[in-house]
């Protein structure tokens, strides 16, 4: 395989889950629509801080952890989260917050990266 071949896709346990870069992000409607064929109103996902990758779209994080470690990223570096795409912030927090506030900013950074309004 080249080296300049980036999936987009990754066969993850018994599903292809999508994988956001900076070259490939998603968008919002994308976002809701994944979030209509699986949860109704969530997506889940791992965040790769140090790679800055984001996988989306399958049934559970760990299925989305292995795949990002057999990839060779660090487990220190994966965190699992849930995307609400039609959620406000007025509306508030709806998921288990991350206690340090630098991993925290971190992620949103990536997710505000990696999401194409």
């Amino acid at each position: 395989m080249p080296a300049e071949f980036i999936p987009t896709r990754i066969q993850c346990s018994i599903q292809a889950v999508k994988k956001v870069t900076d070259g490939d992000p998603v968008t919002i409607d994308e976002l809701r629509r994944m979030a209509a064929g699986r949860f109704g109103d969530m997506v889940k996902a791992v965040v790769d801080l140090q790679r800055g990758v984001l996988l989306l779209d399958a049934d559970m994080h760990a299925d989305q952890e292995a795949a990002l470690l057999a990839e060779g990223s660090s487990p220190r570096d994966l965190w699992g989260i849930n995307l609400y795409p039609d959620l406000r912030p007025s509306f508030g927090n709806r998921s288990r917050g991350v206690d340090d506030p630098g991993t925290r900013n971190a992620i949103a950074a990536l997710v505000q990266r990696l999401v194409r309004r």
